[in-house]
């Protein structure tokens, strides 16, 4: 190979290895907590029966979020229900009926409820362009070493690249007060995730921990 055509190549190859770097930091990363927030003010009993709900269309991801989510937020001493266990699932357009939520959450003792809903979804559109510049090797000093090298990456093609932010939140309320009394609230960003269901296998991680660390669930010693 001449040293021209092996310059092509590491140019090549260097603009290739930077596209890669690009693709790989923008794919799907594990979810974050972006903010929490425990009520100073509350001042009730240790929670003994919490329901978990899940608002969404899918009813299948709905009961997996629910009952996931409640396995990781059980400790000694409570009860986690998840609201498929005691809940009518109707058409998710239908209209909400709070007469019979409150039955359900008296009828059951109910001290407790986690809720969790999409937030929003944000996406924003990236133009990558194409490569026009390589750093200055000794081909540049020849005008037709220059032209052979930088020719062909001058017409490659850029991009469009989106990514997507899915943001969940997450309030705790006491249902000691007719319209519940909210406890804690946090908010889980999720980049650029494959599925529902991922962003909902990721939130059960996140959440409880979360939880932990704002003291609003004692450390579960037995979690990952």
């Amino acid at each position: 190979m001449t040293n021209l055509g092996f310059r092509r190549t590491l140019a090549r190859t260097t603009i290739q290895v930077a596209v890669l770097v690009i693709v790989f930091t923008t794919a799907a990363m594990p979810a974050k907590m972006v903010m929490s927030w425990l009520n100073p003010n509350y001042k009730g009993k240790t929670f003994r029966k919490v329901l978990v709900i899940g608002i969404a269309q899918d009813l299948e991801v709905r009961a997996d979020f629910e009952d996931k989510m409640a396995a990781q937020i059980s400790r000694s001493g409570m009860e986690i229900v998840p609201g498929n266990q005691i809940l009518l699932r109707p058409d998710p357009k239908a209209k909400l009926d709070l007469d019979y939520l409150r039955s359900q959450i008296r009828d059951n003792q109910i001290d407790a409820v986690v809720v969790s809903r999409l937030l929003k979804i944000d996406k924003k559109t990236i133009v990558v362009p194409s490569s026009s510049y390589v750093a200055p090797f000794p081909y540049y000093y020849s005008f037709y070493g220059y032209l052979g090298a930088v020719y062909p990456i001058v017409y490659d093609p850029g991009y469009i690249q989106e990514n997507t932010t899915v943001s969940v939140e997450t309030n705790v309320y006491a249902t000691n007060k007719p319209d519940g009394d909210l406890v804690w609230t946090g908010v889980s960003d999720s980049f650029n995730p494959k599925s529902a269901k991922k962003v909902a296998e990721e939130l059960v991680k996140k959440v409880p921990k979360q939880m932990e660390k704002d003291g609003l669930l004692q450390t579960n010693a037995g979690a990952d």
